[in-house]
């Protein structure tokens, strides 16, 4: 082998018949490497077959390049990622990664309690990495290599779809079947595509239904099902005596845990079952705890335990349908999420915990003072405004016994009631010792601190509330118009003002300008 044949340059041209660029040419030892410009492809020089390979071992193919946008794109087979070739800085960029078969597209799933799961589901998509792309008019086209089909890009769907006209039709009838055209018009031959074509909507709704919230899925229709250990917080409980309360029940299930109380009712979810028309026990019962945990505790510690005289029998409720068919109507009807998150605070508060209360610590009821016989009701009738004037001069008055946060006054009750909270307790007794046995208003007054029990507040019927709505508004009516009244009376008052100065300066003006005589 001669020196001209292990040289590359000394042809001066590649196997293509293209002049050489001696820079992008470099050595290692022996090796010749030359750096493709137009496809960035790094070729080796393989003297034996006077030819330039590619760094791997096989010989560069056009194929595996598209000449887009000025440059070379170039996409893995393998990996289905693009690169395009960077002619500034000579290397490949990542383009965009096109994927020949994917993915999964996630699908919403409703179960059995109305939560809703994502079930992942593999779509097959095809591969439009090798087509021709064009314009028609403003509308983006792609041209299938393999049968000519042409499909139009759908901005608002997001997806392609192929053109239908008269050629798209020929080809489809060729493909699935001849048809009689004294029998089917073109519009019906629109219609048996896009029937055709609705498996590709069918593939998209799972993902839409997934993206977009405010679309819902069609519910489940209800049907019988189990409810499992984890969830389940009822236990049956039998062999019981033939005589004992509900309280007595009550008491002896929450040896383990609380029992749930129904919102609706504010009973203890217990059920003791009778005889069928009568109220004798039947010597077995039902309890619903708060807590899973519950359940454990009492298979544990109450099963075997005597109550009463009698070994009673404790295990995990399990239920049966009825009858051959699921009635949906005895289900109890789901609760809405705000009754759920106001069971929820109110289980929470049961368990949370609480520190004690420091030793001398007061409660927060000593911190209201009550005021009797400060008014009488019956006049507010006659002026609501009052109601403001009375709660005025408590303020003022209780201030100087500490921080004061709220007054209310009881305007319906009969012993003319105030009350008065306080920040701190030690103000509230200050208060009542100021206030207790004073004179106001013609009447002795009666203070006293709240026992955290009595409620002042007197229920209105609705012909009250209306009445009482109406004198607010005839209130407010009047104290627009005395306002009204008082801006009048100030713009005429500022009117006679600026006249009487105006007239000042012309009398000095006019005895300052007179002539002067000797």
């Amino acid at each position: 082998m001669t020196e001209e044949d292990k040289n590359p340059l000394a042809k001066g041209e590649n196997k293509t018949g293209q002049k050489l660029d001696e820079t992008r040419l470099r050595y290692e030892g022996e090796k010749c490497f030359y750096t493709d410009p137009n496809t960035g492809a790094e070729l080796e020089w393989k003297a034996d077959k006077q030819a330039w390979v590619s760094k791997d071992g096989s010989k560069p193919s056009d194929n595996d390049y598209i000449y887009e946008d000025g440059t070379y794109c170039y996409t893995d087979k393998s990996t289905g990622v693009k690169y395009k070739w960077n002619t500034e800085e000579n290397k490949w960029d990542l383009c965009e990664s096109v994927k020949i078969r994917v993915d999964e597209e996630e699908e919403e799933e409703e179960d059995d309690d109305g939560e809703t799961r994502i079930k992942k589901k593999t779509v097959v998509r095809q591969d439009m990495s090798k087509g021709i792309y064009g314009f028609e008019g403003d509308t983006h086209i792609y041209t299938d290599p393999n049968d000519g089909t042409v499909y139009l890009w759908d901005r608002e769907k997001n997806a392609w779809f192929p053109k239908i006209d008269d050629d798209f039709l020929a080809h489809y009838q060729m493909s699935y079947g001849v048809t009689n055209p004294e029998k089917k018009d073109l519009n019906e031959g629109v219609q048996e595509v896009k029937s055709q074509l609705a498996g590709e909507d069918e593939i998209k709704k799972p993902l839409e239904e997934a993206t977009d919230p405010n679309l819902k899925r069609k519910a489940q229709e209800p049907t019988w099902f189990e409810v499992d250990d984890e969830n389940n917080t009822k236990v049956y409980v039998s062999n019981l005596p033939a005589e004992f309360t509900e309280t007595e029940f009550v008491d002896l299930m929450q040896k383990c845990g609380l029992v749930m109380k129904d919102v609706d009712t504010g009973n203890m979810k217990v059920k003791l079952y009778t005889e069928p028309g009568t109220n004798i026990l039947k010597g077995d019962a039902l309890c619903t705890y708060i807590k899973v945990e519950s359940v454990a505790l009492a298979l544990n510690l109450l099963d075997g335990y005597e109550f009463k005289g009698k070994k009673i029998k404790v295990e995990r409720a399990r239920f049966t349908m009825k009858g051959d068919a699921y009635d949906p109507s005895l289900k109890p009807k789901k609760r809405r999420r705000k009754e759920k998150d106001k069971i929820k605070k109110m289980q929470e508060k049961l368990f949370d915990w609480r520190p004690e209360k420091m030793r001398g610590e007061r409660s927060k009821h000593e911190r209201i003072v009550i005021v009797k016989n400060l008014f009488d009701p019956a006049i507010f009738d006659e002026d609501v405004g009052l109601i403001l004037e009375y709660q005025q001069d408590l303020r003022e008055e209780c201030i100087k016994c500490g921080d004061v946060r709220k007054i209310v006054l009881y305007d319906k009750h009969p012993e003319g009631v105030a009350q008065i909270n306080f920040k701190e307790a030690e103000a509230a007794d200050a208060c009542v010792q100021l206030l207790n046995g004073r004179w106001f208003g013609k009447r002795q007054i009666v203070a006293e601190t709240w026992d955290g029990k009595t409620k002042y507040k007197i229920a209105e019927t609705e012909a009250e509330i209306n009445n009482r709505l109406k004198k607010w508004e005839n209130f407010l009516e009047k104290e627009d118009k005395k306002q009204d009244k008082r801006e009048e009376n100030k713009v005429k008052d500022e009117l006679a003002q600026e006249t009487k100065d105006g007239d000042s300066d012309d009398t000095r003006s006019s005895a300052g300008s007179g002539d002067e005589t000797e």
